[in-house]
């Protein structure tokens, strides 16, 4: 964990293009709250229960879950999308709905220190409020999803954050 943390400091600190799916996702927030927000001791409840900043935590319907498998939150869940954003530009759509295998999500409790300190939230569901996707702005091209947009994706209909995420790589 620790190493991923280092590598996503070295992309971010770096501009080189970043594309964080779920776990991708929880270790960049980690990494951003930790060296950017100065958050010392962040991290995910799902790495160290004892962390006093679980920036990643485990949701609340998940809490008394003992049976693993069919349990986590799955299925297509809406993401309404923020103007301006990496992700609303390679998506062209407002809204989109993207599929879900997991348990732990972005801490609410964080997002005001986050987001003061340069995250931003470009993607959020409706209903629930959840946080889905990440960007920082003013680097090249960093997203992290809290979905799995390798479900959508085809071999000749590629997801377009894949799409996106590679013309960035190939432009660095």
């Amino acid at each position: 964990t620790e190493g991923m943390i280092t590598a996503v400091k070295y992309a971010r600190e770096h501009d080189i293009p970043y594309f964080g799916i779920c776990l991708g996702m929880h270790i960049a927030t980690i990494e951003f709250a930790r060296n950017v927000a100065n958050v010392a001791d962040a991290s995910s409840e799902e790495f160290d229960e004892n962390s006093d900043h679980k920036v990643i935590f485990l949701m609340n319907d998940q809490k008394y879950v003992h049976e693993k498998g069919g349990t986590m939150r799955l299925g297509l869940y809406e993401c309404q999308l923020v103007d301006g954003t990496i992700s609303k530009k390679s998506y062209g759509e407002a809204t989109v709905s993207e599929r879900h295998r997991h348990r732990y999500e972005f801490n609410p409790e964080f997002e005001e220190i986050l987001t003061a300190n340069g995250l931003k939230v470009a993607g959020r569901n409706p209903g629930s409020g959840l946080v889905e996707i990440i960007e920082i702005p003013g680097h090249k091209w960093f997203v992290a999803v809290q979905f799995h947009p390798e479900f959508l994706s085809k071999p000749l209909a590629p997801h377009p954050l894949f799409s996106n995420f590679v013309k960035a790589m190939i432009e660095k």
